[in-house]
């Protein structure tokens, strides 16, 4: 079993320092074989919150997944966000903009979804979606396969018109040969999970989608801090949520999510399919 510690949209610049503190804590108890970290590491992508954001990460002793995110990306700065977007992320996080970890366990690569062109929604290439399959389809399928983003592939429950990464569905079906497992996002400030097949149900086989709250800001929406403990058995994942109480994260909630014989994930909650007009309705899994 491997363990996933998903934490996302940390925004320095918003970050509460209690909290941030509070995480690193919970971290060094948790000990996880790998840190995802899915975007909007600043608030606005300026030198200072870059700075502090990369000295945080520093201090995670742990191997580490980290995409930028749309907040990433300077928003007033007109030239450097249209010729030099990512300047800053490339001097203070990383250069490696599709970062891939491996074990005999599990696979973990990262997307860039973040664009000059839009101040808050996203989107992956063609290109993009040709590295995921080309990566993933080198991987065995005994392997768990995910894969990281900051813009997400499922809307929140009761959210129905929130807008998903651009080219969701044309991705999905181009990677579909790959196996991939499991997508984890950010960018909503929700945690919450489900599968694939509850709003793109004309692909053959389901992923499960999990999504993560900002873990250190106070940029919340109607929801604690929070980061997810993901626990990875080849056909089975476990899913913490861990809240912020006030003096540290614990866990608000458990899920379990199977992979079964029919290509798909039981779920545990309520999800979302398209309608004839591409609004996605409440229903619940399996009916």
């Amino acid at each position: 079993m491997k363990t996933i510690a998903h934490v996302s949209d940390i925004h320095f610049g918003r970050v509460i320092p209690d909290v941030a503190e509070g995480l690193l804590r919970s971290l060094a108890a948790m000990k996880p074989d790998l840190v995802v970290v899915s975007g909007d590491l600043t608030q606005r992508a300026r030198n200072g919150q870059y700075r502090a954001a990369g000295a945080y990460l520093k201090r995670i002793p742990f191997r580490k997944i980290v995409v930028p995110g749309n907040h990433d990306v300077p928003l007033y700065d007109v030239t450097r966000r249209f010729l030099r977007p990512l300047a800053r992320y490339h001097r203070y996080i990383t250069d490696d903009m599709a970062p891939f970890y491996q074990d005999d366990e599990i696979a973990v690569l990262g997307i860039n979804t973040a664009r000059s062109l839009t101040f808050k929604n996203g989107r992956i290439s063609l290109s993009q979606a040709e590295l995921i399959r080309d990566r993933f389809s080198a991987v065995p399928d005994n392997v768990f396969k995910v894969l990281v983003t900051h813009h997400p592939f499922l809307p929140p429950p009761g959210k129905k018109r929130m807008p998903l990464v651009g080219r969701a569905e044309t991705v999905l079906r181009m990677v579909e040969s790959c196996r991939l497992d499991l997508l984890l996002s950010g960018h909503f400030h929700m945690s919450y999970a489900g599968g694939s097949h509850s709003v793109y149900r004309s692909l053959a086989r389901s992923v499960l989608v999990v999504q993560a709250g900002t873990a250190t800001s106070s940029r919340i929406r109607k929801e604690a801090n929070a980061f997810n403990q993901i626990l990875i058995d080849p056909a089975r994942v476990t899913l913490k949520v861990n809240n912020w109480n006030g003096g540290g994260f614990g866990v608000e909630r458990i899920e379990h999510y199977t992979y079964n014989s029919q290509g798909g994930w039981d779920l545990p909650a309520v999800g979302f399919v398209a309608g004839p007009d591409g609004a996605l309705d409440r229903k619940e899994p399996g009916r």
